[in-house]
């Protein structure tokens, strides 16, 4: 029989070399490393939420903490950089220079009769029928959005090198070090089977997500956004609670994981496109030269709104499985 402690042990250890071994990586800001380490951060401090039962509860409240922490310090950086990407992706889906010789726009970039937008953001390196706006336009809003969150990202990049040399984190680091083989666990609790222990762990987390997806439907409008952004928080909340089941309860967890993950997939989708549209029509807003791009911020915009609306179509879909038996 497998111990609750040792299966847990395990489990943690997976996340903690998944960190340990992003660190070099961010440092040398290796391709995707900061979103890494912030996975392998948020799944720790998921473990430690669903899990919670077979911690002891003061050091395990202080590394929750200390986690949260580090995910936020992450997150300024990785948001930067997602953002960046989707807007050069949104430009050049959706945005051509026009030819010498047309009036795409005039001096406050607004699109002539001929103007045609695509339905959605597409994948860099696509085709799309994009409108036809002026060059000065294009390179304008691109400065406006892609340089700003490029620049954004740098900054947040050099903030986190800064505190990954800083005394707190090298705390944090060696703490985890010994975490990873040796957690402080609650002995009686850890002593019991792992089929048992990590069975309620997912019941529990799955309960938990289902009271969210039947609350959905009865929300007012204005507070629809925020409890899918919940029911998303849910859903990984529940798949990494199966991923650190898995190798206790087999197919039964990697199923339920794979459910949950499709279900954070689309409802990701639906709020990067809600706050990527709020921050297009923010810096539509805050332009310096009120009008300059307008066209082109409105039809990023709209993009936006509607590629939120389709992967919202794909919701309900997502979110059979909570309610099977």
């Amino acid at each position: 029989m497998i111990s609750a402690g040792n299966a847990l042990v395990a489990a943690l250890s997976d996340d903690v070399d998944r960190l340990l071994a992003a660190e070099p990586e961010v440092r040398a800001d290796a391709y995707d490393s900061v979103h890494q380490m912030r996975v392998a951060t948020r799944r720790l401090r998921s473990v430690l939420r669903s899990y919670r039962r077979l911690f002891e509860q003061a050091p395990a409240a202080a590394m929750g903490d200390e986690l949260k922490w580090l995910a936020g310090l992450l997150g300024v950086a990785r948001d930067a950089e997602v953002r960046a990407d989707r807007f050069a992706t949104l430009l050049a889906a959706h945005a051509r220079p026009a030819e010498s010789g047309t009036a795409a726009s005039d001096s406050a970039g607004t699109p002539d009769s001929s103007t045609s937008t695509a339905d959605e953001p597409v994948p860099a390196g696509s085709e799309s029928d994009g409108a036809d706006i002026a060059a000065a336009d294009i390179e304008f809003v691109t400065t406006e959005l892609v340089g700003a969150e490029r620049a954004r990202y740098a900054n947040a990049h050099a903030e986190v090198l800064a505190e990954l040399d800083g005394d707190r984190y090298r705390k944090l680091r060696d703490e985890l070090s010994t975490w990873r083989t040796d957690p402080p666990l609650d002995p009686a609790k850890a002593a019991k089977p792992a089929v048992d222990a990590f069975a309620r762990v997912l019941r529990r987390d799955r309960k938990r997500l289902r009271r969210l997806v039947f609350a959905e439907p009865a929300v007012p409008p204005a507070e629809r956004v925020e409890l899918l952004h919940d029911i998303r928080k849910g859903a990984k909340r529940l798949r990494y609670s199966c991923e650190g089941a898995a190798e206790t309860l087999g197919v039964s967890a990697t199923e339920l994981g794979s459910s949950a993950k499709r279900l954070q997939t689309v409802l990701g989708d639906h709020r990067d496109a809600v706050e990527s549209r709020e921050a297009i029509l923010a810096r539509a807003a805050e332009s310096p030269a009120r009008g300059q791009g307008a066209a082109l911020y409105e039809i990023l915009a709209d993009a936006e709104e509607i590629a939120a609306g389709k992967a919202l179509a794909r919701y309900p879909t997502a979110a059979t499985f909570v309610s099977a038996d």
